[in-house]
């Protein structure tokens, strides 16, 4: 049974490539609402500050663009999404653990497998529901500070996560039933 392991052990590449993308998408749009919100707040301020003091009414010209809190909230509507996939593959999720000590390992590892499988219909619906919402309601609205943007693109994170989850839902499954076999193997091994 182990052979049949180290051959799946070989797609653990992907499994890490489809993780470092993810990640750094994560970072760029925390770096894009970073930037965005600080630009925001300077044209605020700009804007408070040349309306109060006459000898700064030249710091009229900096304001702030209607379309930025749209746009963040965008951005962070991607990043709570992925970033719950990412908590996937790391075993980062919450999860209510009072009982693993004082029930039966093998009984902890089934629990895991069918914790695994009830997110992994999770993301399917995820995936499915939300890219039916992306194409029908996202393709029908518009952003209305900016009329060009599809609403499309406010609606497109949740089938994202749905595919990261889906992947890294295989991933964990994938090791918990591997575990079964693998640590039987070491106690057979010792004995």
């Amino acid at each position: 049974m182990p052979k049949i392991f180290t051959t799946l052990d070989k797609a653990k590449p992907a499994y890490d490539m489809a993780y470092k993308i993810v990640m750094v998408l994560c970072k760029l749009l925390l770096i894009a609402d970073i930037v965005i919100v600080s630009f925001t707040v300077w044209g605020r301020w700009c804007q408070e500050w040349a309306h109060t003091y006459e000898f700064l009414s030249f710091l009229a010209v900096f304001k702030d663009p209607a379309w930025t809190e749209q746009i963040v909230l965008t951005c962070m509507s991607y990043m709570a999404v992925l970033s719950a996939a990412l908590a996937i593959r790391t075993g980062a999720h919450i999860r209510m653990t009072a009982f693993d000590a004082m029930l039966p390992k093998a009984v902890v590892k089934v629990l895991d497998v069918v914790a695994d499988v009830a997110v992994m219909v999770l993301a399917v619906i995820m995936l499915v529901v939300g890219w039916e919402y992306a194409v029908t309601l996202g393709s029908k609205g518009f952003y209305e500070s900016i009329p060009w943007l599809s609403r499309f693109w406010m609606y497109l994170p949740v089938p994202l996560a749905g595919i990261a989850m889906i992947v890294f839902e295989l991933e964990a499954v994938y090791n918990h039933i591997k575990s079964f076999f693998v640590e039987e193997e070491k106690k057979e091994g010792a004995a």
